[in-house]
């Protein structure tokens, strides 16, 4: 499985993660961390975009295709799994994986 495809998955269900944790509760209580996993989860969604559109542009179109879509299913499955309390440490910790493999990615 290919570095580019792993990072596309894992950045978007961060990005998810933080986009479905909009109840007080289901956020960090701490100021400085609700910031860095408001930041961490922008970030993963952002990074997600460029790399879907490194994908198109470098790679075979059937690639950027496939991790869309294998993206969205992903998203899919934790979206109806229902909200978890330890959403945002995943989805930070994920975010941080997925912005290390970006960099791999865009660095080769």
């Amino acid at each position: 499985m290919q570095v580019y495809f792993i990072a596309l998955i894992l950045l978007s269900l961060a990005g998810v993660i933080e986009a479905r944790c909009n109840t007080p509760g289901l956020r960090p209580s701490a100021p400085a961390a609700d910031s860095a996993f408001r930041i961490f989860g922008r970030s993963a969604f952002a990074f997600w975009l460029v790399l879907l559109f490194y994908g198109f542009w470098n790679l075979h179109w059937t690639q950027p295709v496939a991790g869309l879509v294998a993206s969205l299913a992903a998203n899919a499955l934790l979206v109806q799994s229902g909200a978890r309390p330890y959403w945002p440490g995943l989805a930070m910790a994920l975010s941080l994986v997925g912005l290390f493999l970006t960099a791999v990615v865009l660095n080769r």
